[in-house]
């Protein structure tokens, strides 16, 4: 296990945080089938084909982030993180905050979206709450690399751009 700290993310971290991040957005759009699915369930109602496919879809990108979730976070342990570049220690420890924020959520959401499917549906409004955190912090996390692109000029955007030169 190497944690070393290069100047940049791996193309594996790059290829993950983008495809994660687009998993993200397909179900913080289209989720909504999924409340309209359990509805339908719970009235006895026909669900149209259209939520019925996005539901399913819904249930799938779920336990794919949460595979690559998985993925990422030994990705991660293996490779490090590359060091900070600021150094104002306040930038640092959001940085951190907000990482292992993320990282919380997508292992937490899906599973809770696991258990509201198999133990108890009442967990499907602690899982619904997961939306406006994960707008929030989406919110949070583009505008802080907006910051360091355009503000402080930094470089920190172009390492989740461009991958670091390996060898």
């Amino acid at each position: 296990m190497s944690l070393q700290r290069s100047s940049g993310y791996s193309s594996i971290q790059i290829g993950l945080h983008w495809l994660i991040v687009a998993l993200v957005l397909f179900q913080l759009v289209f989720g909504e089938s999924m409340v309209a699915a359990t509805d339908a369930a719970e009235e006895g109602t026909m669900l149209g084909g259209a939520d019925a496919a996005l539901a399913t879809a819904h249930y799938w990108v779920g336990i794919a982030i949460l595979a690559l979730v998985a993925v990422r976070l030994v990705v991660r342990l293996r490779q490090g993180a590359p060091a900070p570049i600021d150094g104002n220690p306040v930038l640092r420890l959001a940085a951190k905050a907000m990482h292992w924020l993320f990282y919380a959520l997508l292992v937490a959401v899906p599973i809770s979206g696991l258990l509201t499917v198999y133990v108890n549906p009442e967990i499907g409004d602690i899982h619904q709450l997961a939306k406006p955190a994960f707008i929030i912090l989406i919110l949070i996390h583009a505008g802080a690399a907006l910051f360091h692109q355009f503000v402080l000029r930094d470089g920190t955007l172009r390492r989740m751009l461009v991958p670091a030169k390996e060898g």
